[in-house]
This record gives C-alpha cells, sequence and structure tokens, in this order.
C-alpha cells in the first residue's frame, strides 16, 4: 500500500473518514479486561497502520479523521459535517469509494441519514460508502476492527459489477445495507447486522441482491442535510406499563417538533398518552409510531386508526425513525420555502418506503 497522503487526493483512492468508536478504543487491561476500554482513542491514520500489509499495493488509500468520539455521544452537528464530507467525496472524480470507521451504538443512526442523504447520488455515480466498526477495542486479543476495516476497504473497492454503489455496511466479513443496521446484541462481534439482510462479501447472495437493487430502483431522491442550526427537535419515548400522561404533557408547549413513540408490540401506546397524544398533534407536532420489540412491521392504522399527525414507521426502529422524521420534517421546511407545497409525512413516507399519502 502506498503511504497515507492528504496530498494524494488527485490520485485516485478510497477515502477513509475516521469517526471513533470501539474501533479507535483503547482497553487499560485488555487480556484481563478487554470490555473495560476507552472508545475513540486512536486515530484514523493508526488504525490503517495496523492493516497495511494486507491492503494491495495498488490500491491507494487516504485518511481524514473527522472525529474520535464514543459514538454514544454522536451529535447532530457531527452527522452534518459527516454528510457534508460524504456528499464532497461522492463529487470527487479522484475518490473511487468512502469508507467511515465509526461507533456501533449510534451506526444505526448514521446508516439511515446517509442512505436518505447520499443514497441515491451513490448509486447514481458508482461509488460505495460503507460503514464498519468493531466490537472490541482495538488492543484487545482478537480485535475484530481491523478484519472489518479491510473488509470495508475491499468492499468499497470491489467492481461495480459484483454490486451497485450505494450505502453499505460490513462487519465479520459480511455486508448489509447501511439503512438495515441495527444492533441488536451488546457484545456479539456480528452484533450490527445480526438480523439484518446481508450476504458474504466474497460471494454475494443474488437474493440479496435482488433486494439491494429493488430498494435503489425505489429511492428516487435524497433529503437535503439539515445544516447547522437546521435540525429538528425529535424525541424518543418508549410506552411501557404505568405510562403516564405527564411524559406527553411535558412536551406541550416547548420547541420540541416531533415525537416518536416506541409502542408495545404493533406500535400501540398506553391509553394514558392517547389526550395528550391528540393534544400534541393540534399544536403541530409530528407522531411516529414504532415498536420497541426490535423487529416486525408496525403498520398504519392498527391497533388503531392513526390521525392524521401521526403516522407508522414501517419497518424502521425508533432510532432510525427518529432520524428519518427530523429529515422528513426538514426536507418539508425547505420544500415550503421555495413553493412546494409538501408534508413531512410525505417524505416520511418515502424514507420508510410507505404507500404515498392520498
Amino acid at each position: 500500500m502506498s503511504s497515507i497522503d492528504l496530498k494524494a487526493t488527485q490520485s485516485p483512492h478510497i477515502l477513509v473518514l475516521g469517526m471513533g468508536g470501539t474501533i479507535a478504543g483503547l482497553a487499560g487491561e485488555p487480556d484481563s479486561k478487554p470490555l473495560q476500554y476507552q472508545s475513540g482513542q486512536v486515530g484514523v491514520e493508526g488504525l490503517l497502520k495496523q492493516v497495511q500489509a494486507a491492503v494491495p499495493g495498488e490500491l491507494k488509500l487516504v485518511s481524514v479523521q473527522l472525529a474520535n468520539v464514543d459514538s454514544r455521544n454522536l451529535s447532530e452537528l457531527l452527522l452534518t459535517q459527516l454528510g457534508n464530507a460524504v456528499k464532497a467525496a461522492l463529487d470527487n472524480v479522484a475518490v473511487q469509494g468512502i469508507v467511515i470507521t465509526h461507533g456501533t451504538d449510534t451506526i444505526e443512526e448514521t446508516g439511515m441519514f446517509l442512505q436518505a442523504t447520499c443514497g441515491k447520488a451513490a448509486e447514481t455515480l458508482g461509488k460505495r460508502v460503507v460503514l464498519t466498526g468493531a466490537m472490541l477495542p482495538s488492543n484487545a486479543p482478537g480485535a475484530d476492527g481491523p478484519n472489518n476495516l479491510l473488509g470495508a476497504i475491499r468492499w468499497a473497492s470491489t467492481p461495480l459489477e459484483n454490486c451497485p454503489g450505494g450505502i453499505y455496511s460490513v462487519f465479520a466479513g459480511k455486508v448489509c445495507m447501511a439503512k438495515d443496521l441495527a444492533k441488536r446484541h451488546s457484545t456479539a462481534l456480528n452484533a450490527p447486522l445480526m438480523d439484518s439482510p446481508a450476504s458474504p462479501i466474497g460471494l454475494i447472495n443474488p437474493s440479496w441482491l435482488f433486494g439491494v437493487k429493488a430498494v435503489e430502483a425505489a429511492w428516487s431522491e435524497d433529503l437535503p442535510i439539515p445544516q447547522e442550526g437546521e435540525w429538528p427537535c425529535v424525541d424518543i419515548l418508549t410506552s411501557h406499563a404505568g405510562a403516564r400522561a405527564e411524559t406527553i404533557t411535558h412536551y406541550l408547549g416547548t420547541k420540541v417538533d416531533g415525537l416518536v413513540l416506541a409502542g408495545s408490540g404493533m406500535g400501540g401506546f398506553h391509553d394514558a398518552w392517547k389526550a395528550p397524544l391528540e393534544d400534541a398533534m393540534s399544536r403541530g407536532i409530528a407522531l411516529v409510531r414504532t415498536s420497541r420489540t426490535g423487529a416486525g412491521l408496525v403498520l398504519a392504522d392498527i391497533p388503531e386508526k392513526d390521525q392524521f399527525g401521526c403516522m407508522a414507521s414501517g419497518s424502521l426502529s425508533a432510532a432510525r425513525a427518529r432520524i428519518a422524521l427530523q429529515l422528513a420534517l426538514n426536507a418539508a421546511k425547505q420544500a415550503n420555502l421555495v413553493g412546494k407545497p409538501l408534508t413531512w409525512q410525505d417524505f416520511f413516507a418515502r424514507i420508510a418506503d410507505l404507500p404515498e399519502i392520498r
């Protein structure tokens, strides 16, 4: 592998963006206590040096450190900075593909964000954006970060005839669409894509590839990236036994723009919430129903009929639905500013692949 040199940006290369996370973490006692560590301690250039010998010599890598944080502290400003960097890289003819090292705790939010704002551009331009990370810190015995990083670089540079450009994630030798990421296990090495439709990197599963192409064929337009100060305020609330009306009334009269309700079962919520949620919708607060179960679909008008200000999330988890709602609210605002009479529901239905609003 040629040296990692930011001055080499005019030559064809894979761009590696560092965001931090466990992949960049260090444990104080890695042999005996590998799960007691600090995230975001090793720079992305250091991560690349760990795998340098295994990268083909003809492949040029360029690294940029955007952040080095524990991903549980991921902010909307960091998402804006990442989205802007990915957009610029996609437009750069020298960039052949993009790899992002990221913490696993909030990687599903970033996957949803990048799909909604950069997915069409990546497909159209024929470039892969690949999220990866690790479940073990970089100095732990058997650390999974190096193999994941190598896999992501390999996938970013794989010829397009194998699979179209788009937003993907690579973990434990498998690839999935980043929008399908869902960390559903606290320690398993394949946790971020354990329950997601996926394929081995080296032998593409035809049914998975068919699904990828179907999703991309239906993805007609990227949503705008909210810039600093433009992100709508959206929170997630979980329905549970003994839920109180005060949980909802707390938000009435605040600057909150939307609420994602992680409901029980098929997205139902406690009866104590019904009256205050009707009040919230009358005040223009957008509502999206998801399920706290972690799997399955939340469908419109089930178990009860949805009012106009509330939408079902389809297959989106609460974390992904929150990002989707923020982007939909911002997109509607931007559309209205240029005279397009579109609602947040129009954009949310597109992101969640729901039937068009009639």
